[in-house]
């Protein structure tokens, strides 16, 4: 099974973020420029929260508010859920069900050095599925 830090050297470490105080409307521009579903919430190099399209939807849209005016500390996700570069695809599948959540900062040695979402993760899970078929076609075939 994959680990965390396979998954990042396929698709890359790259992590966007935001600040706490930034408006919403930073954080929606920015995901939507970086065409990603969810920020890390940065205070420094401190992770704080995660803000997300569904946490745009559900705690700006559907209550009325200004995405101008609302900072991301008032909609962000959190405490925040984090993997390591060691944890398994697996793992990250039973984090992100049990908590019903779609994102997952990967930390290591106090910083985040990557994201992974639930996209990431059932690719691997195919990937994988279709080795092991793979495998198993030509072990019946010989």
């Amino acid at each position: 099974m994959q680990q965390v830090k396979h998954l990042l050297q396929g698709k890359g470490s790259e992590v966007f973020a935001v600040a706490p105080d930034a408006p919403v409307y930073e954080a929606i521009r920015a995901m939507a420029e970086h065409v990603v579903g969810a920020l890390v919430v940065l205070k420094g190099s401190e992770l704080v929260g995660v803000i997300s399209e569904r946490d745009y939807a559900r705690k700006v849209i559907l209550q009325g508010k200004s995405s101008a005016q609302t900072a991301v500390a008032e909609i962000m996700s959190t405490p925040v859920m984090t993997v390591g570069l060691d944890n398994t695809v697996d793992e990250c599948m039973r984090l992100c069900t049990d908590g019903r959540i779609r994102h997952l900062p990967v930390v290591h040695g106090g910083k985040v050095v990557g994201v992974v979402s639930i996209g990431d993760l059932v690719k691997a899970v195919i990937d994988d599925q279709a080795h092991e078929i793979d495998q198993l076609q030509r072990y019946i075939a010989s």
